[in-house]
Protein backbone atom coordinates (compact mmCIF):
# COMPACT_ATOMS: atom_id res chain seq x y z
CA UNK A 1 0.00 0.00 0.00
CA UNK A 2 1.12 3.55 -0.34
CA UNK A 3 -0.26 7.00 1.10
CA UNK A 4 -2.22 9.05 -0.90
CA UNK A 5 -0.95 12.59 0.40
CA UNK A 6 2.50 11.15 -0.82
CA UNK A 7 1.29 10.32 -4.11
CA UNK A 8 -0.48 13.52 -4.89
CA UNK A 9 2.99 15.31 -3.73
CA UNK A 10 4.71 13.67 -6.55
CA UNK A 11 2.48 14.24 -9.00
CA UNK A 12 2.52 17.24 -8.68
CA UNK A 13 5.72 17.30 -9.07
CA UNK A 14 5.58 14.83 -12.17
CA UNK A 15 3.26 17.29 -13.69
CA UNK A 16 4.85 20.71 -12.81
CA UNK A 17 8.16 19.07 -14.53
CA UNK A 18 6.26 17.86 -17.62
CA UNK A 19 4.24 20.63 -18.45
CA UNK A 20 5.88 24.03 -17.15
CA UNK A 21 3.79 27.01 -17.83
CA UNK A 22 1.03 25.23 -19.91
CA UNK A 23 0.81 22.08 -22.93
CA UNK A 24 1.85 24.77 -26.04
CA UNK A 25 0.43 22.25 -28.26
CA UNK A 26 -2.77 21.30 -26.94
CA UNK A 27 -3.38 24.93 -26.00
CA UNK A 28 -2.78 26.16 -29.59
CA UNK A 29 -4.23 23.25 -32.16
CA UNK A 30 -6.93 21.79 -29.42
CA UNK A 31 -9.72 23.53 -29.41
CA UNK A 32 -10.79 24.34 -25.53
CA UNK A 33 -14.52 22.77 -25.68
CA UNK A 34 -13.00 19.81 -27.73
CA UNK A 35 -13.88 15.89 -25.89
CA UNK A 36 -12.58 12.82 -26.30
CA UNK A 37 -12.16 9.43 -24.98
CA UNK A 38 -8.60 7.58 -24.76
CA UNK A 39 -7.73 4.37 -23.80
CA UNK A 40 -4.46 2.96 -22.40
CA UNK A 41 -3.55 -0.38 -23.86
CA UNK A 42 -1.22 -3.15 -22.75
CA UNK A 43 0.94 -3.72 -25.93
CA UNK A 44 2.76 -6.85 -24.15
CA UNK A 45 2.23 -9.09 -21.63
CA UNK A 46 2.81 -7.70 -18.28
CA UNK A 47 1.77 -7.68 -14.19
CA UNK A 48 -0.28 -4.47 -13.65
CA UNK A 49 0.95 -2.56 -11.02
CA UNK A 50 0.09 0.99 -10.42
CA UNK A 51 -3.10 1.67 -12.33
CA UNK A 52 -4.65 3.70 -9.35
CA UNK A 53 -1.78 5.96 -9.47
CA UNK A 54 -2.17 7.02 -13.08
CA UNK A 55 -6.12 7.02 -12.98
CA UNK A 56 -5.51 9.45 -9.92
CA UNK A 57 -2.82 11.48 -11.94
CA UNK A 58 -5.45 12.11 -14.31
CA UNK A 59 -7.92 13.66 -11.63
CA UNK A 60 -5.91 15.31 -9.93
CA UNK A 61 -4.41 17.48 -13.15
CA UNK A 62 -8.69 17.77 -14.38
CA UNK A 63 -11.18 16.92 -12.01
CA UNK A 64 -13.74 17.11 -14.91
CA UNK A 65 -12.33 13.94 -16.62
CA UNK A 66 -13.97 10.21 -16.29
CA UNK A 67 -11.21 7.72 -15.52
CA UNK A 68 -12.02 4.17 -15.65
CA UNK A 69 -9.79 1.53 -13.97
CA UNK A 70 -10.50 -1.35 -16.46
CA UNK A 71 -7.33 -3.64 -14.96
CA UNK A 72 -6.30 -3.98 -11.10
CA UNK A 73 -3.06 -3.90 -9.48
CA UNK A 74 -1.53 -7.60 -9.33
CA UNK A 75 -3.37 -8.62 -12.26
CA UNK A 76 -1.77 -10.17 -14.85
CA UNK A 77 -2.83 -8.90 -18.20
CA UNK A 78 -1.88 -10.23 -22.33
CA UNK A 79 -0.83 -7.94 -25.11
CA UNK A 80 -3.95 -5.98 -26.32
CA UNK A 81 -5.76 -5.56 -23.51
CA UNK A 82 -7.67 -2.44 -22.18
CA UNK A 83 -6.68 -1.51 -18.54
CA UNK A 84 -7.78 2.09 -18.20
CA UNK A 85 -9.92 4.63 -20.55
CA UNK A 86 -9.91 8.33 -19.45
CA UNK A 87 -12.94 10.87 -21.03
CA UNK A 88 -13.64 14.57 -21.05
CA UNK A 89 -11.42 17.52 -22.30
CA UNK A 90 -9.37 16.42 -24.68
CA UNK A 91 -6.53 19.54 -23.80
CA UNK A 92 -6.43 17.70 -20.34
CA UNK A 93 -5.75 14.36 -21.56
CA UNK A 94 -3.26 14.72 -24.14
CA UNK A 95 -2.01 17.38 -21.23
CA UNK A 96 -1.54 14.84 -18.62
CA UNK A 97 -0.67 11.84 -20.68
CA UNK A 98 3.17 11.26 -20.71
CA UNK A 99 3.59 11.30 -16.61
CA UNK A 100 0.32 8.73 -16.37
CA UNK A 101 2.12 6.33 -18.98
CA UNK A 102 5.86 7.16 -17.46
CA UNK A 103 5.03 5.63 -14.17
CA UNK A 104 2.50 3.28 -15.34
CA UNK A 105 4.89 1.31 -17.50
CA UNK A 106 7.83 1.86 -14.93
CA UNK A 107 5.92 0.42 -12.30
CA UNK A 108 3.97 -2.53 -14.30
CA UNK A 109 7.64 -3.59 -15.55
CA UNK A 110 8.90 -3.69 -12.36
CA UNK A 111 5.92 -5.99 -11.04
CA UNK A 112 6.63 -7.78 -14.58
CA UNK A 113 10.07 -8.43 -13.63
CA UNK A 114 9.47 -9.70 -9.94
CA UNK A 115 6.70 -12.34 -11.27
CA UNK A 116 9.47 -13.10 -13.11
CA UNK A 117 11.95 -14.12 -10.78
CA UNK A 118 9.63 -15.48 -8.29
CA UNK A 119 8.17 -17.88 -10.86
CA UNK A 120 12.14 -19.14 -10.45
CA UNK A 121 11.67 -20.03 -7.02
CA UNK A 122 8.04 -21.90 -7.28
CA UNK A 123 8.66 -25.18 -5.08
CA UNK A 124 11.43 -24.48 -3.49
CA UNK A 125 10.17 -22.28 0.25
CA UNK A 126 11.98 -19.45 -0.27
CA UNK A 127 10.47 -16.27 -0.86
CA UNK A 128 11.51 -13.04 -3.01
CA UNK A 129 12.41 -9.85 -1.64
CA UNK A 130 13.56 -6.30 -2.79
CA UNK A 131 16.41 -4.16 -1.37
CA UNK A 132 16.45 -0.13 -0.80
CA UNK A 133 17.92 0.03 -4.61
CA UNK A 134 14.96 1.92 -5.68
CA UNK A 135 14.62 5.18 -7.67
CA UNK A 136 15.20 8.34 -5.43
CA UNK A 137 11.31 9.42 -4.63
CA UNK A 138 9.90 6.49 -5.91
CA UNK A 139 10.67 3.79 -3.54
CA UNK A 140 7.13 3.66 -1.40
CA UNK A 141 6.00 3.13 -5.63
CA UNK A 142 8.67 0.73 -6.53
CA UNK A 143 8.30 -1.47 -3.75
CA UNK A 144 4.29 -1.43 -4.12
CA UNK A 145 4.91 -2.43 -7.91
CA UNK A 146 7.38 -5.55 -6.38
CA UNK A 147 4.72 -6.06 -3.85
CA UNK A 148 1.99 -6.57 -6.89
CA UNK A 149 4.50 -9.10 -8.63
CA UNK A 150 4.63 -11.54 -5.71
CA UNK A 151 7.51 -10.19 -4.12
CA UNK A 152 7.64 -9.21 -0.29
CA UNK A 153 9.42 -5.60 0.76
CA UNK A 154 12.31 -5.82 2.68
CA UNK A 155 13.25 -2.52 4.61
CA UNK A 156 11.24 0.67 3.45
CA UNK A 157 13.54 3.09 4.84
CA UNK A 158 16.56 2.64 7.84
CA UNK A 159 13.85 2.99 10.45
CA UNK A 160 12.42 -0.14 9.89
CA UNK A 161 14.85 -2.68 11.03
CA UNK A 162 18.46 -3.10 12.38
CA UNK A 163 21.00 -4.45 9.69
CA UNK A 164 24.59 -4.83 10.87
CA UNK A 165 26.38 -4.50 7.50
CA UNK A 166 30.38 -4.82 7.82
CA UNK A 167 31.09 -1.20 7.95
CA UNK A 168 29.10 -1.46 11.28
CA UNK A 169 30.88 -4.42 12.05
CA UNK A 170 34.36 -2.57 11.60
CA UNK A 171 33.42 0.20 13.54
CA UNK A 172 31.99 -2.09 16.61
CA UNK A 173 35.09 -4.38 16.28
CA UNK A 174 33.16 -7.23 15.97
CA UNK A 175 29.52 -8.95 15.32
CA UNK A 176 29.22 -9.88 18.95
CA UNK A 177 30.36 -6.35 19.86
CA UNK A 178 27.64 -4.90 16.92
CA UNK A 179 25.09 -6.51 18.27
CA UNK A 180 25.12 -6.18 21.54
CA UNK A 181 25.30 -2.53 21.23
CA UNK A 182 22.14 -2.50 19.33
CA UNK A 183 20.16 -4.83 21.21
CA UNK A 184 20.43 -2.48 24.64
CA UNK A 185 18.37 -0.05 22.96
CA UNK A 186 16.18 -1.93 20.35
CA UNK A 187 12.60 -1.13 20.00
CA UNK A 188 11.05 -4.82 21.42
CA UNK A 189 9.33 -5.94 18.48
CA UNK A 190 12.47 -4.53 16.01
CA UNK A 191 14.59 -7.82 14.41
CA UNK A 192 18.47 -7.45 14.20
CA UNK A 193 19.94 -8.80 10.90
CA UNK A 194 23.20 -9.51 10.40
CA UNK A 195 25.58 -9.74 6.90
CA UNK A 196 27.97 -12.53 6.80
CA UNK A 197 30.36 -12.92 3.70
CA UNK A 198 32.25 -15.72 5.32
CA UNK A 199 31.25 -19.26 7.28
CA UNK A 200 33.23 -18.01 10.39
CA UNK A 201 31.10 -14.85 10.49
CA UNK A 202 27.50 -16.91 10.59
CA UNK A 203 29.05 -19.01 13.72
CA UNK A 204 29.46 -15.71 15.34
CA UNK A 205 26.38 -14.35 14.18
CA UNK A 206 23.98 -17.24 15.29
CA UNK A 207 26.64 -17.07 19.17
CA UNK A 208 25.39 -13.35 18.97
CA UNK A 209 21.46 -14.63 18.54
CA UNK A 210 20.95 -12.43 15.57
CA UNK A 211 17.25 -13.14 13.99
CA UNK A 212 18.27 -12.94 10.43
CA UNK A 213 21.89 -13.58 8.74
CA UNK A 214 22.66 -12.52 5.40
CA UNK A 215 24.63 -14.41 3.30
CA UNK A 216 26.35 -12.13 1.10
CA UNK A 217 28.05 -12.79 -1.92
CA UNK A 218 28.61 -16.31 -0.96
CA UNK A 219 28.93 -19.68 -3.08
CA UNK A 220 26.31 -21.94 -3.86
CA UNK A 221 28.72 -24.47 -1.43
CA UNK A 222 28.81 -22.04 1.09
CA UNK A 223 25.13 -21.38 1.21
CA UNK A 224 24.57 -24.96 2.01
CA UNK A 225 26.86 -25.38 4.83
CA UNK A 226 25.43 -22.11 6.09
CA UNK A 227 21.91 -23.63 5.86
CA UNK A 228 22.90 -26.61 7.81
CA UNK A 229 25.19 -24.52 10.30
CA UNK A 230 22.20 -22.23 11.23
CA UNK A 231 19.62 -25.91 11.29
CA UNK A 232 16.42 -23.34 11.86
CA UNK A 233 17.70 -20.83 14.53
CA UNK A 234 17.67 -18.06 13.06
CA UNK A 235 16.22 -16.61 9.17
CA UNK A 236 18.68 -16.84 5.91
CA UNK A 237 18.66 -14.54 3.42
CA UNK A 238 21.07 -14.93 0.25
CA UNK A 239 22.04 -11.95 -1.28
CA UNK A 240 24.51 -10.42 -4.00
CA UNK A 241 24.87 -11.39 -7.36
CA UNK A 242 21.30 -12.89 -8.09
CA UNK A 243 20.43 -13.22 -11.18
CA UNK A 244 17.63 -15.03 -12.91
CA UNK A 245 19.33 -17.89 -13.90
CA UNK A 246 21.14 -18.60 -10.47
CA UNK A 247 18.13 -17.79 -8.03
CA UNK A 248 16.77 -20.85 -8.63
CA UNK A 249 19.73 -23.05 -7.21
CA UNK A 250 20.50 -20.27 -4.70
CA UNK A 251 16.58 -21.19 -3.65
CA UNK A 252 17.49 -24.68 -3.41
CA UNK A 253 19.98 -24.14 -0.56
CA UNK A 254 17.38 -23.72 1.61
CA UNK A 255 17.63 -20.14 2.32
CA UNK A 256 14.73 -18.89 3.13
CA UNK A 257 14.61 -15.24 1.54
CA UNK A 258 16.58 -13.98 -1.67
CA UNK A 259 17.21 -10.26 -2.58
CA UNK A 260 17.72 -8.62 -5.30
CA UNK A 261 18.13 -5.10 -6.73
CA UNK A 262 17.21 -6.42 -10.08
CA UNK A 263 13.52 -6.44 -9.91
CA UNK A 264 14.01 -2.63 -9.46
CA UNK A 265 17.34 -1.36 -10.30
CA UNK A 266 17.07 -3.66 -13.55
CA UNK A 267 13.39 -4.13 -14.43
CA UNK A 268 12.90 -2.31 -18.09
CA UNK A 269 9.75 -0.74 -18.49
CA UNK A 270 6.70 -2.37 -20.50
CA UNK A 271 4.84 -0.64 -23.27
CA UNK A 272 1.78 0.95 -22.64
CA UNK A 273 -0.07 3.03 -25.36
CA UNK A 274 -2.90 5.68 -24.68
CA UNK A 275 -4.77 5.04 -28.30
CA UNK A 276 -8.69 7.22 -29.10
Amino acid sequence: MYDIFQIDRLIDLWLTEDIGTCDLTAQLMIDEDAKSTFHMNAREPMVIAGIDVAARLFARYDPTLTVTRLARDGERVEKGARILTVSGPARSILTAERPALNILQRLCGIATETARFNAELAGTGARLIDTRKTTPGLRMLEKHAVSCGGGLNHRLGLDNGVMLKDNHIAVAGSIAGAVERVRQKLPVLTKIEVECDRLEQVEEALAARADVIMLDNMSIEDMTTAVKLVNGRAKIEASGGIRIDTIRNVALTGVDYISTSKITQAAPAVDIGLDE
